[in-house]
């Protein structure tokens, strides 16, 4: 027999694309999932194989330093009958010259960037050909996958969907903001493999570092601490939090991850300004989901920062309703983190399934600022001691609020205040636009046996929620919704349900705020030291809230933080009652002109009304939406934007791909910052 010569060959990077669901994204690489074979065609000039004659085998090499024994490299030979264990190839057809053999990974196999080398030999004759590189990602379709998920629906929202919904606002006042994923956008996939050479594990161990890529538990602590630069390892975001972002992006400016993760790259991985929850976990979320692991984010409303885990977040206010004294622990109005669907083969069974990844840097983790994966059943359970960080997010659902009135002698007396902490956990449903409420996945009903039992186990003493002893009672409520450019009024609504006549004295205090509860200048104040309340009487004392008092001081996360005291002449007893109110921006209105079908030219109307009573000078709209738009589309306004005026633009683009998509839009000017709108849109496929 003559040498058998290999001629070309082709990986089937549409076909195999299709079928491990990888098609869309945008780079020229050839993408699978691990676990699920793969076709390639090998065409040989001169004769075909001759099976008995002709031997072919393979070679796959992932890292710096590919070794068997670590799983980064692998040698086999094509057979009738896979590997169960291992790499395997198989003969799947022949047509004269030309060879199609089906790859397949096991489902534990390492991700990342592989190159795939081909032996041929005939008799004692041999070469060896280069034949291509493809990219191996985690598989959630695959049922030996450690990161399988059942549910098809599921897996199309937690690893293929591009766009979701972030909530933010307030606990009473829960709002949405858009977001675009952007994971199979151009580039992103060699940035988020990047990312992963980037990161000191790697540089300090290539090889353990690369054969631990097999597991999702390790991939997820590492993004955890890359997408954060808190520990001078080059990581992709800067956090800050005191409402002057000037020399970088304000945090309320991003509207999509590729549009940072590219900056990150772009800059030779310098740390891109600014991030604050959302984005960190948003961007997180991406890179998970472009390695195959389905990830959601999450936000926890009225989120605890217990610095020094006694589960008790201590508040010191003045009998006027300053804020006395700064603790460390902090009470957050929502916190974001990620959720992302795993086995956990290194605990006890019972906690696989969704774990937290929270990459905002707030405490270190074994020397370094991540956090998770900690299993949420593990944080409902109360079990703090496995792995990793439960502590952490334990207290930051389940810590208590304690406000001490501290008078003018300094004595302090401790206030009753109904419990805050950990509400209304929340993430967007799947293939939906509505919000999921999955609080009852951290927590068991307040008040139950259950919850005593997990606290119990956690060491946390719950104190008793009974209502107030005194029959006072008092609460702050708001009238409709607080619009930027407004007044508005908040309510303390006080009640006496005991059966004798009650002397008090009611303090209001407003003051601007940011989420994460740093409290700014003074914006509204009410004092009435004499308040009667006959037995079974209610009574609504109003705070007007103007807008000439918080426009200056309104930060760009528009919260005021409304703080009431209800002080007992008699008795000396306080009562607390808080509220924060999400101040909203100005409508964006899309429109859509056209009909919307792939590669086909489409139009976007897009219009807002200012809403302040000063003109919005620099006003820039920002467009993108991922299959939509080509990139980032920026609209700048030349002229300034009077009051009650609208600005309205077209703009024009074409769709890349099918299905439904979200339009995305940012505004942003001197005096309103990140106002953000989007509207679905369905695209056909283009008539074949």
């Amino acid at each position: 027999f003559a040498d058998l010569v290999l001629e070309t060959w082709d990986l089937q990077r549409e076909h195999n694309g299709r079928e491990h669901r990888t098609a869309v994204m945008g780079c020229q690489q050839l993408v699978v999932r691990r676990g699920q074979p793969f076709a390639i065609t090998l065409h040989f000039s001169g004769r075909g194989y001759e099976e008995g004659v002709d031997k072919l085998a393979f070679n796959v090499e992932t890292g710096p330093c590919p070794i068997e024994a670590s799983g980064t490299r692998s040698h086999f030979a094509v057979t009738d009958f896979p590997e169960e264990s291992g790499w395997s190839a198989v003969v799947q057809q022949q047509d004269g010259a030309s060879l199609s053999v089906s790859l397949c990974s096991p489902a534990s196999a390492c991700v990342g960037r592989y190159s795939l080398t081909l032996e041929v030999s005939t008799g004692y004759q041999g070469s060896s050909h280069h034949i291509g590189e493809f990219v191996l990602l985690f598989n959630a379709w695959h049922p030996e996958d450690t990161v399988f998920l059942r549910e098809e629906e599921q897996r199309r929202e937690y690893v293929l969907s591009q766009h979701g919904l972030i909530y933010q606002g307030s606990r009473d006042y829960i709002t949405s903001t858009p977001w675009d994923f952007g994971q199979f956008e151009e580039d992103v996939l060699p940035i988020c493999l990047k990312l992963l050479d980037t990161n000191p594990k790697f540089l300090k161990d290539q090889n353990r570092d690369c054969s631990r890529r097999n597991n999702p538990v390790y991939i997820g602590r590492v993004v955890s601490a890359m997408v954060n630069c808190n520990d001078e390892d080059r990581g992709v975001l800067v956090g800050r939090w005191d409402n002057c972002y000037e020399d970088g992006m304000s945090p309320m400016s991003w509207i999509g991850s590729a549009d940072i993760l590219k900056r990150w790259k772009k800059f030779g991985c310098q740390p891109v300004k600014y991030g604050q929850c959302w984005v960190f976990a948003a961007v997180a979320c991406t890179v998970m989901r472009c390695l195959g692991i389905p990830s959601r984010v999450v936000t926890n409303y009225n989120s605890a920062h217990d610095t020094n885990g006694n589960l008790v977040i201590d508040r010191y206010l003045s009998e006027t309703g300053e804020e006395e004294r700064r603790s460390r622990d902090m009470i957050w109005n929502f916190h974001c983190w990620v959720e992302s669907w795993m086995a956990r083969p290194d605990l006890a069974p019972g906690y696989d399934g969704w774990q937290v990844l929270d990459p905002t840097p707030q405490e270190k983790s074994e020397g370094v600022f991540c956090c998770g994966p900690a299993p949420v059943k593990a944080i409902k359970e109360g079990d703090l001691h496995l792995k990793y960080d439960i502590p952490f997010v334990f207290a930051e659902v389940n810590a208590d609020m304690v406000y001490w009135v501290v008078r003018h002698d300094g004595s302090e007396k401790k206030s009753t205040h109904s419990s805050v902490v950990g509400k209304n956990i929340s993430t967007k449903s799947v293939g939906r636009d509505s919000r999921e409420d999955i609080t009852h996945t951290y927590k068991y009903p307040e008040g139950s046996e259950k919850e005593r039992e997990v606290f119990a186990k956690a060491e946390h003493e719950k104190r008793s929620l009974g209502e107030e002893e005194e029959g006072l009672h008092l609460r702050l409520k708001l009238s409709k919704g607080a619009d930027n450019g407004c007044d508005f009024d908040v309510f303390a609504v006080i009640r006496n349900d005991g059966d004798t006549e009650r002397a008090c004295r009611l303090m209001l205090c407003a003051r601007t705020a940011s989420y994460n509860g740093t409290i700014g200048p003074q914006c509204g104040m009410r004092d009435l030291p004499d308040v009667a309340l006959a037995p079974g009487a209610e009574e609504s004392v109003p705070l007007q809230i103007r807008y000439e008092d918080y426009r200056e001081s309104l930060t760009q996360d528009n919260f005021i933080k409304v703080v009431a005291l209800l002080t007992e002449h008699q008795s000396g007893d306080v009562i607390v009652a808080v509220r924060d109110i999400y101040v909203q921006n100005p409508e964006i209105k899309i429109r859509i002109l056209g009909e919307p079908m792939q590669k086909r030219k489409l139009v976007a109307e897009i219009s807002l009304v200012n809403p302040l009573a000063a003109p919005l000078n620099n006003c820039v709209f920002v467009v993108e939406g991922s299959g939509l738009t080509d990139g980032q589309q920026i609209k700048e306004l030349e002229e300034p934007l009077e009051p009650q005026a609208e600005a309205k633009f077209r703009l024009d683009f074409v769709p890349s791909q099918a299905g439904l998509h979200k339009l995305m839009v940012d505004f942003e000017s001197d005096k309103l910052v990140g106002v953000k709108g989007y509207r679905n849109v369905i695209i056909a496929p283009q008539p074949e």
